[in-house]
């Protein structure tokens, strides 16, 4: 089969690859799209702690099932040609964090696209529970949103956001994109900030207040709010400075949530005073767990603007694709790959 495979930092090539074998209790999926996202250009740059490679990546993942291993469709599961998006976040079942249902933060965790083969490729294998059916009159391309969507659910479930607050969201690439719609359509009033104001036009087409992200953040921040703060902060992009910010925008009992991916060893500063003096909460969220079928709902429904931005190409277009994207993060809002 043919795949996009990264080699090494800024390296990517399409060639031919053997067609992965069924294991016990997965499924065969021939792909028809394959989403570009913050994780997949960390890896492109050489910057994601956990990937191996070389790797086919993309994880965020539709398709059509093409064969399913004996014994892992059973009844009601999965069978050839429904067409399914793929959950690519895959737990061991057996250590404290599967044990308590946050397979997420698996201490051995597996990911479809980053350390095993993902969706840039005309098929992948995916375990039979990890699938999940999509609207027959839902797009290849649509579905592919279902991970990134996810990731924005499980953001604002572990945030609290909730009708009445104010959120804001640091950061408008995909995420921060799907973070502040999912935040709309809780009821928040989004506040967006960017340092790229490509990204901030885009967010406040969406419906947000959308400011530049600069040393002068937090006070028009306090402007915006009375003086409170914003009573959630989600910091998705992966700056430290911004992280470091958002100690000084979140109200007193507020909360933070940090989605954006930081190297490794990177270390991040918050003033000890303000965990007492705020008593604010600072949560991780990563990826998702259980947020598929919310986030599949808020697609079909149309609650989801964002992927109207997107831009389509040809899997076999991905190596420029990437390259584009590393002269020029700003040069598409969202790229997805088709098959």
């Amino acid at each position: 089969m043919r795949a996009a495979i990264i080699e090494g930092a800024y390296e990517m090539r399409v060639g031919e690859v053997d067609t992965p074998r069924l294991g016990a209790g997965e499924v065969l999926v021939a792909v028809g799209a394959a989403g570009v996202c913050a994780g997949d250009l960390h890896i492109y740059h050489g910057r994601n702690p956990y990937a191996t490679l070389p790797q086919i990546c993309g994880h965020e993942v539709a398709g059509t099932i093409a064969e399913v291993a004996a014994g892992a469709g059973g009844s009601g599961g999965p069978a050839p040609g429904e067409r399914v998006v793929v959950e690519p976040f895959l737990g061991c079942g057996q250590c404290y964090p599967c044990r308590i249902g946050k397979s997420n933060c698996c201490v051995r965790l597996t990911i479809l696209g980053v350390n095993r083969a993902g969706g840039y490729a005309e098929f992948l294998t995916a375990p039979a529970t990890h699938v999940h059916r999509i609207p027959e009159t839902m797009s290849d391309s649509l579905a592919s949103f279902t991970e990134p969507v996810a990731i924005a659910v499980q953001s604002c479930r572990r945030g609290g956001v909730r009708a009445g607050d104010v959120a804001l969201v640091l950061g408008c690439g995909p995420i921060g994109l799907a973070l502040l719609e999912v935040a709309r359509h809780r009821g928040a009033a989004v506040i967006a900030a960017d340092v790229l104001p490509e990204r901030l036009e885009v967010a406040a087409q969406l419906g947000a207040d959308a400011l530049l992200a600069d040393d002068g953040l937090p006070r028009r921040i306090l402007d915006r709010t009375n003086g409170e703060g914003a009573h959630v902060v989600i910091e998705a992009t992966g700056n430290v400075r911004a992280l470091e910010q958002a100690a000084e925008m979140v109200a007193y009992g507020g909360r933070i949530v940090v989605v954006g991916l930081m190297k490794a060893g990177v270390e991040a500063k918050f003033p000890a005073l303000d965990f007492t003096r705020k008593e604010m909460t600072v949560v991780g969220s990563r990826a998702s767990v259980g947020c598929f079928p919310e986030s599949l709902a808020l697609l079909s429904s149309g609650a989801i603007r964002f992927p109207r931005v997107a831009s389509e190409y040809s899997m076999w277009e991905a190596p420029g694709v990437f390259a584009d994207l590393a002269r020029n993060p700003a040069g598409v809002n969202k790229a997805v790959l088709l098959v």
